[in-house]
């Protein structure tokens, strides 16, 4: 009775032994599992890479275009100011020409 039970308790151990490990296909599953999800990581960081490299071009095309609008907005200043430097001058001008009008027609009485 006691050798049954001992033959009983190794077949018990040895199916418990059989039935844990790992096949050769179990393993290669594994290992394509693996690969895929290997691929896939390497797109996703290709990818956050490119994004990467699209928001520093969009930031510097930010720049660019704050700087530009810096550059017009100088430029609509001056014109603004050279605008009204020659508003300045007709307005000047005309004085002046209904001044010497004036100055010609008092000639003329005379």
């Amino acid at each position: 009775m006691k050798s049954r039970f001992i033959i009983f308790t190794v077949l018990v151990f040895a199916a418990a032994l059989f039935t844990g490990c790992a096949t050769t296909g179990d393993l290669d599953k594994v290992n394509a599992r693996l690969n895929e999800l290997s691929t896939k990581v390497d797109q996703a960081q290709m990818k956050a890479d490119q994004a990467s490299r699209d928001a520093a071009a969009a930031k510097a095309g930010v720049a660019d275009a704050s700087r530009q609008a810096a550059q017009a907005n100088e430029a609509a200043a001056k014109a603004e100011a050279a605008a009204a430097r020659a508003e300045s001058a007709a307005k000047l001008a005309e004085d002046n020409a209904k001044k010497s009008e004036a100055i010609f027609m008092k000639s003329m009485k005379k």
